[in-house]
């Protein structure tokens, strides 16, 4: 990164990024502009994340660059592109987060999209952002982003004049119940499941994920299991049949079997509950451990 270091005179040293500004209020709930005095300027002071161990020339290029960035407006945030590096398998984009809030904040979901110089998308990918730890108050912090292979949906495409922007459009992972379902559990139940699905490690990029809820053998035989099917893509997918395979604590499998569904959507960016009965002939084993267990599609 910072291939301007290289770069010997100041005239030189310049962002190969633009920038993207939003009211603080877009991504941060319950956030309200100033009444008075908001349309002071802002000028934001470099801060630097403590895992940050860099040179003194680099902080001498960071400093310069930070001071030479237009002032902001009270309760906004800025994205300021500073250099885009290709490397395999991924982009990795330096920019300054810049906080004009008169508090320190703390991101959680960060959703971003890399435009090219004609504002069409890169790459799009959430991040952590509690990995940026807590962003100071009226302060300019330069981080690096890793846009993984599996988020870019451009090859080509110029290094200059690119933005990193704040995807406004993403919309938070969410539960989606069948009709049927909302009718049938009562409202303490849908609260459990809405936790339950908050708390489920982060999707990939238009991953389709089966994850095991609840299993138990009724009182005939069948084995019932209830899975969550989580959609990572920004698109609803519609499944029509699913061969589906079950093993136990002991790592047997203890049964597999196809099932058809009729007009089943799972909705784009949403975890579904559904249940699956295996009747009793499709049972593998007798003295089944159900302690653990895990479904899994058969390719």
């Amino acid at each position: 990164m910072f291939k301007f270091l290289s770069k010997n005179t100041e005239e030189n040293m310049k962002k190969t990024g633009l920038d993207n500004t939003i009211d603080s209020g877009a991504i941060l709930n319950g956030e309200e502009k100033e009444v008075q005095n908001s349309n002071r300027d802002v000028h934001t002071k470099i801060f630097y994340h403590p895992s940050w161990n860099i040179s003194s020339e680099q902080r001498y290029v960071l400093n310069f660059l930070n001071n030479d960035l237009p002032p902001l407006k009270p309760y906004q945030l800025s994205l300021s592109g500073i250099e885009l590096t290709k490397i395999p398998n991924a982009i990795i984009v330096s920019a300054f987060i810049r906080n004009s809030l008169p508090k320190a904040i703390k991101l959680q979901e960060l959703p971003l999209s890399l435009l090219d110089e004609n504002q069409e998308i890169i790459a799009q990918h959430v991040f952590d952002g509690n990995q940026l730890g807590e962003i100071p108050a009226e302060s300019s912090m330069p981080w690096n982003f890793t846009f993984p292979k599996e988020t870019i949906k451009k090859d080509a495409f110029s290094t200059e004049n690119w933005t990193l922007a704040f995807n406004l459009a993403y919309t938070k992972h969410y539960l989606d119940l069948d009709e049927s379902w909302e009718k049938a559990l009562p409202q303490e139940e849908i609260e459990r499941l809405q936790k339950i699905v908050e708390q489920l490690p982060k999707l990939k990029e238009n991953e389709l994920n089966l994850t095991g809820l609840q299993a138990n053998i009724a009182d005939n035989g069948d084995l019932h299991i209830t899975v969550l099917i989580r959609n990572g893509s920004d698109k609803n997918m519609n499944l029509e049949k699913i061969p589906l395979r079950v093993v136990d604590a002991t790592g047997d499998v203890i049964a597999e079997g196809g099932f058809s569904l009729n007009n089943f959507t799972v909705k784009a960016n949403t975890t579904k509950p559904w249940t699956f009965i295996f009747p009793d002939s499709l049972i593998k084993k007798e003295n089944i451990d159900l302690s653990r267990w895990s479904v899994s599609v058969i390719q």
